[in-house]
């Protein structure tokens, strides 16, 4: 079945306060070459999805420049493809929405100009690959009202504040859960992904217009798990959800991890902005352990366990060790990091240690010089 896509860039962008301050949570780096947004991007064109909408708000310059024409991931067409989406609350207002109803509130020419019969929404909030198609097998097989996407975390395994969580009985959602902060104990948490008729999207809209209805999971979803039948759909392969500078850090960490870097990009369907980049060139005194290095870098220090972006520049005697070093960053000679996350343009002079910890990294912001 047809579906049409939803891609809110925003919604989140709280999580990560320090990396979204001069960005949309969609256009965060990610794992060397890759923004946050190509994720939900790359499931829906393999899932065969070729109209999707992206919701902006603010700071989205650079999430343009990226996406562009969506040549690249071949959604450049005449007929749907990928459309940037207003930022505004409702049609005949310039006031910015403030949640998720809002925002849906004001694409409604865009919701009843698609022809396809189902929608799939999602956040950029995640790095996962699923395949939305199953998802929709699965909503039409069970007769579902809604569907909405959980990934199921034993004790321990995730922490996050302000989680949303199911309560759930042969598969149907029986009770949704906010908490502010996980306990050490199993949680079936929400991923953020929707999936549900056209139709029903579309008198969701309208009703909330008519009814003053802000939140899309308190006044839709909260409310009607007795009148509707919700349905939750368990995702078992890998899930990280950005919900903290901490979270963005162990979540790159992740893809030095064999099994999850294979399972992430190991067919190559994860699609990005492709830019002519001359190869990484490695001195003779370099060495590097454990580590992705994008196109363009130049290292003749050492790196271990660590994530470059393009054009890095690492110099003689130099020590990278536990870090995310973005775009144009260099580093002088002598010089240490530990467990830092670095922006892009960041300078470090010779001979300058910094150093976090695992459990809290240091930021580096934009263009600073240290």
């Amino acid at each position: 079945m047809r579906a049409v896509g939803i891609i809110f860039s925003n919604i989140h962008d709280n999580n990560v306060p320090e990396l979204a301050r001069i960005r949309t949570l969609g256009s965060i780096p990610f794992g060397g070459r890759y923004r946050l947004i190509d994720f939900p991007l790359s499931n829906m064109v393999n899932s065969g999805i070729d109209t999707v909408g992206i919701i902006t708000k603010s700071n989205y310059q650079s999430l343009m420049d990226h996406v562009g024409s969506g040549k690249d991931w071949d959604l450049a067409r005449k007929d749907g493809g990928v459309i940037i989406l207003p930022p505004y609350g409702d049609e005949q207002s310039s006031t910015l929405y403030t949640s998720r109803l809002e925002a849906l509130k004001g694409i409604t020419n865009f919701l009843f100009r698609a022809d396809e019969q189902y929608v799939v929404m999602t956040d950029c909030d995640a790095v996962c690959r699923i395949n939305y198609s199953e998802v929709i097998e699965y909503h039409i097989r069970n007769r579902a009202d809604i569907t909405l996407v959980y990934k199921k975390f034993n004790d321990g395994e995730y922490s996050a504040k302000n989680a949303t969580t199911f309560d759930i009985e042969d598969g149907r959602i029986v009770n949704v859960n906010y908490k502010e902060r996980l306990q050490e104990q199993a949680h079936n948490v929400f991923t953020n992904v929707f999936v549900m008729k056209k139709s029903l999207l579309q008198n969701i809209v309208m009703d909330s217009i008519s009814h003053n209805k802000r939140h899309f999971m308190t006044d839709v979803i909260a409310s009607n798990v007795d009148s509707m039948k919700i349905m939750g759909y368990e995702h078992k392969g890998f899930y990280a959800g950005i919900t903290s500078l901490q979270a963005y850090f162990d979540s790159n960490m992740a893809m030095l991890n064999n099994e999850v870097r294979h399972e992430i990009f190991g067919d190559r369907s994860v699609f990005t902005k492709i830019r002519d980049s001359a190869p990484t060139k490695f001195g003779n005194s370099a060495i590097v352990k454990n580590s992705m290095i994008a196109d363009g870098c130049v290292i003749e220090g050492e790196v271990e366990n660590s994530i470059l972006f393009r054009n890095v520049k690492v110099a003689r005697g130099a020590v990278v060790k536990n870090s995310i070093i973005m775009q144009n960053t260099v580093l002088g000679e002598n010089s240490t990091l530990n467990c830092i996350i670095a922006d892009k343009n960041v300078t470090i002079r010779d001979r300058k240690v910094l150093s976090g910890s695992e459990n809290h990294p240091f930021y580096i912001s934009k263009g600073i010089m240290i």
